[in-house]
C-alpha cells in the first residue's frame, strides 16, 4: 500500500516534553512575602525601591522599640528620685536642766567682818554633767522668815563637764517664822537651758541640816537673850 500517513512511534522510542515555561534547571526555589512583593514590581528600579522601602520600615521599628524601652527607663528613674524617701532621723532633743544638774553641800563659810547679825553662809557645788549650757536663774528656801542670796548672784551660767563653787547666805528676819530643828532642808534652785525652764528642790543632805539648825538656833538665841537684856 503507497501513501503517506501519520508516522506511528516505533518500538524504543519515546516523546521528549516541553520544558514548562519559566522552569530552569536550578533547584525549585519556594517564593516568599518578599518575592512576592517583587513579583508585583514592573520593573528591577521598583523592586528596589520596594526593598528599600521595606529595610527603612524594620528599621524604623527598630528604633521605636529603642525610643520606647529608653523612655521606661527615664520613667523609672523619675518615680525613684521623685518618690519620697525615708526622713533622716532629728537630731536627739537636749535633755532637761535637772536632768544633768547637781547640788553637792560642801559646808559652813564665815562671812565678811560687818556682815549685819543673824547671818551666816554655806558653801554647795554646781555641776553640769552635760548637754548645752545651764543657767541658774533663781535660789530660794522655803521659810518665810529667812533670806537668801548667793555669790556669784544669779543669773549665772555653767557649761557641761564643768562645775562651780556657789556660797549661800542666808538671814534671819524673823525668829518665829524659822524651825528650831530642821528636818531634810532643801534649796530651791531654777534652771534654765535650751530645752526648758524648771525649778528643782536639792535636798543636800544630814550635814547641811545640822549646820542649818546649828545656826538658826545661834542666830536666834542671841536675839532672845539680847530681849531678856532689855
Amino acid at each position: 500500500m503507497s501513501g503517506v500517513g501519520p508516522v506511528e512511534p516505533g518500538e524504543g522510542t519515546h516523546a521528549w516534553e516541553a520544558p514548562d515555561a519559566g522552569r530552569t534547571t536550578e533547584a525549585a526555589h519556594t517564593p516568599g512575602p518578599a518575592d512576592a512583593l517583587d513579583a508585583d514590581a514592573p520593573t528591577p528600579a521598583a523592586r528596589l525601591l520596594r526593598r528599600l522601602a521595606r529595610l527603612h520600615a524594620a528599621h524604623r521599628r527598630a528604633v521605636s522599640a529603642a525610643l520606647a524601652a529608653a523612655v521606661l527607663l527615664a520613667g523609672g528613674g523619675y518615680l525613684y528620685a521623685t518618690r519620697p524617701h525615708d526622713a533622716e532621723p532629728a537630731a536627739p532633743a537636749p535633755p532637761f536642766p535637772s536632768q544633768v544638774v547637781d547640788v553637792s553641800y560642801l559646808g559652813e563659810v564665815a562671812v565678811p567682818p560687818g556682815t549685819r547679825p543673824r547671818t551666816f553662809a554655806f558653801e554647795v557645788l554646781l555641776g553640769v554633767e552635760s548637754g548645752p549650757p545651764v543657767t541658774v536663774t533663781r535660789l530660794s528656801q522655803p521659810y518665810t522668815g529667812l533670806s537668801l542670796t548667793s555669790t556669784p548672784r544669779a543669773p549665772f551660767g555653767t557649761k557641761a563637764g564643768s562645775v562651780r563653787k556657789v556660797v549661800i547666805t542666808m538671814h534671819v528676819s524673823e525668829c518665829g517664822k524659822v524651825p528650831k530643828n530642821v528636818g531634810l532642808p532643801f534649796v530651791d534652785v531654777t534652771l534654765r537651758n535650751a530645752r526648758a525652764i524648771q525649778v528643782h528642790s536639792f535636798i543636800l543632805g544630814t550635814r547641811y541640816a545640822h549646820d542649818l539648825s546649828e545656826a538658826l538656833q545661834v542666830a536666834c538665841s542671841n536675839e532672845s537673850r539680847h530681849h531678856q537684856n532689855a
